[in-house]
């Protein structure tokens, strides 16, 4: 059984302002005990790798937009799916993208849910509410 630890971050990777906002804003209004990181490209998410390594804690999930600038989400799902210590931290596809072709890709590439962001903000507090639930919550990791 493991020990109570403080609860581990959630890492945002949006590059979206209206929707970071709103992802930020439906996170609030929830007051998850998770912090939010946020990394607003790709390239800035895989910059916590790094930190990682150092000691800084690592997320309890990563929720990752797909179409963004300098690296895509598909990428950086990628890259961390092969690394060996981050392989098991899930991510969760958070995205606009309705195209069976990403859903496909993301599923290939080791995304371990796939959501279609919500328009309304009612809506996204109910997919916070279930992301934090879940992933912060309920799922049990391999650390």
């Amino acid at each position: 059984m493991r020990s109570p630890v403080s609860p581990q971050p959630i890492l945002l990777v949006e590059d979206n302002p209206m929707d970071l906002d709103l992802t930020l804003r439906a996170f609030s209004k929830k007051k998850f005990a998770n912090s939010i990181q946020i990394a607003r490209d790709g390239e800035e998410a895989l910059a916590f790798v790094p930190r990682w390594d150092a000691g800084e804690p690592v997320p309890a999930v990563i929720l990752l937009d797909i179409n963004m600038p300098k690296v895509t989400g598909l990428e950086v799902l990628m890259q961390l799916k092969n690394h060996p210590r981050y392989r098991r931290v899930p991510v969760v596809m958070l995205t606009s993208s309705r195209e069976d072709r990403d859903l496909k890709a993301a599923y290939d590439l080791g995304a371990n849910s796939y959501i279609e962001k919500p328009v309304s903000f009612t809506k996204f507090i109910e997919v916070a509410e279930h992301i934090e639930l879940y992933w912060c919550v309920l799922n049990e990791r391999a650390l």
